[in-house]
């Protein structure tokens, strides 16, 4: 097995506490194994690097690699990333695609973000992880792959279950070799050695003189609780770096780029002398409000792309109820058209007249009422066949039980 501390120059892994050694130490170990591995660690703690090792250390490491974020990936479009798709399967499927898992054969996957995953797909992410097999989004033809996978969250995963919004079969599927990463807070004078570390970097980067730290300054470090973890870490050093004057950090300089707590609260700006007004104060305060703001970005990307996937679903829904209300007529049946026979034109209007109003009182149903019925009639003309049903109203088999499940239709 190779030497743990050449494996950190290798990977730039700066650190020697025992929970970190820990991890890498199984990370090497299952390597050569194709169990499946989930890594469980709070954001920024470099999770990503762990894979990456474990690939590298494999009997795949000669294949393709890819790294995906769940999260960052629609949930409308999920599907057709991961396991492919078939010419025509939607709208935009102009071509087939072979998927992930596809191009990924006898290579590794890593899917970050695990607990991000629609419930549709970790169903489809179980029967790969069992028996290898899948179908592309839109086809019929089961298919195999050989991947390794290993995944990652942040989150919760037990609570998660509990709420119905991870399947429990594919936690303890996905985690047949756990590996926990430690937080920031709990590896000590590591630190200090990742503070160097970026030091010396952003300093080689920008060609400025390193910056250094007082006891004073480092105690200050040594006690904050990092809620960003490393990715923090590294950012505020940057700041430090860039925006203070002074190369020998002191502790009172340090807390006007560390906050005191883990709000939001911006750091006291010290105020600047008269006559030599260098907006120094304002460019910190702008770094310190975007590092804040950053976090929630991922998070306002997912939402938006939600809602912009459901609009889009309910557009085509109704326009598809639209051409079909042009189109389709239906019979009468015959006992109706006997004891109408003798119907006069006025009868005629008249009935015309109310065909009108119901119209009218139809266009003022709600958007999410039409979805309904739209769906009910063309489920009722396909005798409940699913398939023939979403073919019908031009939208996926999986939009489709989304919206039976969204009205109590299942």
């Amino acid at each position: 097995m190779a030497n743990l501390q050449d494996i950190k120059n290798r990977y730039n892994i700066v650190g020697n506490c025992d929970a970190l050694n820990r991890a890498l130490d199984i990370a090497l170990q299952v390597a050569p194994t194709d169990l499946s591995v989930l890594i469980v660690g709070e954001s920024g703690v470099g999770k990503e690097i762990i894979p990456r090792l474990i690939h590298d250390h494999s009997t795949r490491r000669g294949k393709n690699y890819f790294a995906i974020n769940c999260g960052s990936i629609p949930e409308g479009t999920i599907d057709s990333e991961l396991f492919g798709h078939e010419k025509g399967a939607f709208t935009d499927a102009i071509g087939e695609s072979k998927g992930y898992f596809g191009v990924a054969d006898k290579g590794t996957i890593f899917l970050d973000e695990v607990g991000e995953l629609p419930l549709a797909t970790q169903a489809r992410l179980l029967r790969v992880l069992e028996n290898g097999e899948y179908i592309r989004v839109g086809g019929q033809e089961v298919r195999k792959t050989d991947v390794r996978v290993v995944a990652a969250t942040n989150v919760n995963i037990k609570k998660a279950i509990s709420e119905g919004r991870f399947r429990e079969d594919l936690y303890y599927r996905l985690n047949t070799i756990p590996i926990q990463m430690p937080p920031l807070r709990d590896r000590g004078e590591d630190i200090l050695k990742l503070f160097r570390l970026f030091a010396m970097q952003i300093a080689e980067k920008y060609r400025l003189p390193r910056i250094t730290l007082t006891k004073e300054a480092q105690q200050r470090m040594l006690e904050y609780k990092w809620p960003g973890n490393v990715r923090q870490l590294k950012n505020i050093t940057e700041q430090m770096s860039v925006l203070s004057e002074q190369r020998e950090i002191d502790a009172e300089t340090i807390a006007q780029f560390i906050p005191k707590d883990d709000s939001t609260t911006l750091p006291a700006l010290p105020p600047g002398q008269a006559g030599n007004h260098n907006y120094e104060n304002e460019r910190k305060a702008i770094f310190k409000i975007l590092y804040e703001m950053q976090n929630s970005v991922g998070d306002m990307r997912r939402e938006l792309n939600a809602l912009r996937q459901r609009i889009d679903d309910a557009a085509t829904i109704a326009s598809k109820a639209q051409t079909l209300s042009t189109h389709f007529t239906p019979a009468i049946p015959s006992s109706i058209k006997d004891d109408n026979a003798d119907i006069s034109p006025s009868h005629v209007v008249e009935d015309a007249e109310a065909e009108e109003i119901a119209d009218a009182e139809m266009e003022n149903l709600n958007l999410n009422e039409q979805e309904r019925q739209t769906i009910v009639k063309a489920l009722e003309r396909n005798n409940g066949n699913r398939s023939k049903t979403a073919q019908e109203l031009g939208i996926s088999s999986r939009t489709l039980y989304r919206k039976l499940k969204l009205y109590g239709l299942t």
